[in-house]
């Protein structure tokens, strides 16, 4: 990652409290950006956010992405040059239960934050991170790639089709001048990584019970899930962002950067497991909602055109989150520093 090129540039983060959002922020913050995030409040308690110390060298503000006064204020005070968008409500069965918020956020606040843009010349650039599962899941076995067709049958994945069309829709009708803003949408696989205690997710339900000794209950032992390390998703946001920068319309689009190889929600309970000295039990528990049983991304584009590569194999990913839980519940050590350790660590390529 080029020190040089984020070097007093000012980054709006969306959704900066959020468990992606507090380790892109950290990044940033290290590459010498000038950091402003904007997030509807600390989502989880414990935080990454909170842990990590994410405020102390950035300007943080508290306000909803769906006030379409507080976006375009808040981009017309800080004016901004390049923007990540993770604020989102992020989870499946969540939506489930809230679809209105859900498709409100996830599609109205893109809406209102590409309406801000609008009014905001300093933006040059705008990365809208939306999600693998905004493709119409086939349950095939070959890999999706960025032409395929987009859908969703949850509130949470049908949203982010919605966005992903949203962007299309504003990047034709309103931003094809050539010194216009340069805009592509972000599709990552499962993301795991130290501080990620989100609802219903299956790495925070696991750490969980190793806290409590308690018994992990899986609903699909045998689905096939892209898990990666936040950080290798977060490296591609920020090698697309500088090619949007330098090159523009040669890079707005949309990029997948996913994993290259796929594990079982057994397997990896399995083997993250074996990183513990007792670790808990594991059951099965029956869900009636609809969840997808094989999902995985082709990320051939961003392989040869951005030459992202992921860096962290599974085990590798594992790992790295089971020393980043052990040193949080050393109590002495210094969580900021170590998750930035880790930041550096991935940089130098010392894996």
């Amino acid at each position: 990652m080029e020190h040089s090129f984020w070097q007093h540039k000012t980054v709006l983060v969306t959704g900066h409290t959020g468990f992606k959002g507090s380790w892109l922020s950290l990044w940033l913050q290290q590459l010498g950006a000038k950091v402003v995030g904007f997030s509807l409040s600390i989502p989880t308690q414990p935080s990454l956010f909170e842990i990590a110390r994410v405020s102390e060298n950035m300007t943080s503000i508290f306000g909803d992405i769906r006030d379409l006064k507080a976006v375009k204020n808040l981009l017309q005070t800080y004016q901004p040059d390049i923007i990540f968008h993770l604020a989102a409500q992020p989870l499946v069965r969540y939506s489930y239960q809230h679809p209105i918020e859900t498709y409100m956020t996830n599609i109205m606040g893109v809406v209102y934050l590409l309406e801000a843009i609008r009014d905001t010349p300093s933006v040059k650039t705008l990365v809208n991170v939306t999600s693998d599962k905004c493709y119409q899941n086939q349950e095939w076995n070959w890999s999706y790639r960025e032409n395929e067709p987009l859908g969703g049958n949850d509130p949470y994945s049908n949203s982010k089709a919605c966005a992903e069309l949203v962007t299309a829709s504003y990047r034709s009708a309103f931003f094809t001048a050539q010194n216009d803003v340069a805009i592509a949408t972000a599709r990552a696989g499962n993301v795991i990584g130290g501080g990620d205690w989100a609802q219903d997710r299956l790495m925070t339900d696991v750490i969980d019970a190793i806290f409590t000794q308690q018994p992990i209950h899986l609903r699909n032992p045998d689905a096939m899930r892209p898990w990666q390390h936040v950080l290798d998703p977060l490296a591609g946001y920020l090698m697309l962002a500088q090619n949007l920068w330098e090159q523009g319309d040669k890079f707005a689009e949309a990029w997948n950067f996913g994993p290259q190889e796929t594990k079982t929600v057994a397997w990896m309970v399995e083997h993250f497991l074996a990183f513990f000295d007792n670790p808990p039990v594991w059951t099965v528990e029956q869900s009636a909602l609809h969840e997808a049983q094989f999902l995985k991304l082709d990320s051939s584009k961003a392989n040869m055109r951005l030459k992202w590569q992921p860096k962290l194999d599974t085990l590798t990913a594992l790992k790295w989150v089971a020393e980043w839980i052990q040193a949080y519940q050393n109590k002495n050590i210094n969580m900021k520093d170590f998750t930035l350790k880790q930041i550096i660590q991935f940089q130098k390529n010392k894996l």
